[in-house]
């Protein structure tokens, strides 16, 4: 089984699949391919723009890979803003769409806490975004946590 867990940044996407996934199971997560390809001393969470070039590229690798397993492997995917184009992809493999969304009061507060300014542009072109999608861009299986 596919899960794309989609929110803002300090959602709770990584603590969301921390609780469910088991051992055997693949996560794929932009942060944490980005942090094992950062030097030594790098912080957890970057925005420079070649580590995250090289780690989108690994990160679709990834995917690519872990959807020809969806038989006898669960894989969870983090994917913050899909596209219209990448959720028609998740939709033909039968994808549960998970949104995690604490509210944007709580984002703004965890965000200043934990990350770094930049992260705040990002969630507020999420709810922006959100806020623009048709609904049938969202599919069905789709459920807000």
């Amino acid at each position: 089984m596919l899960f794309v867990v989609t929110g803002p940044p300090a959602a709770g996407k990584s603590s969301w699949i921390q609780a469910r996934a088991r051992p055997t199971d693949i996560v794929i997560d932009l942060d944490r391919i980005a942090q094992a390809l950062a030097g030594p001393g790098a912080p957890q969470w970057t925005q420079e723009p070649t580590l995250l070039r090289i780690a989108h590229r690994a990160r679709y690798a990834a995917i690519d890979e872990a959807c020809r397993h969806l038989d006898h492997v669960d894989v969870y995917l983090i994917h913050t803003m899909p596209t219209a184009k990448w959720l028609a992809r998740y939709k033909r493999l039968d994808a549960e769409i998970i949104t995690v969304d604490p509210g944007q009061a709580v984002i703004t507060q965890r965000i200043q806490a934990m990350r770094s300014p930049e992260m705040q542009r990002v969630a507020t072109r999420w709810y922006r975004n959100r806020a623009s999608l048709p609904p049938s861009v969202m599919p069905q299986a789709s459920r807000e946590w």
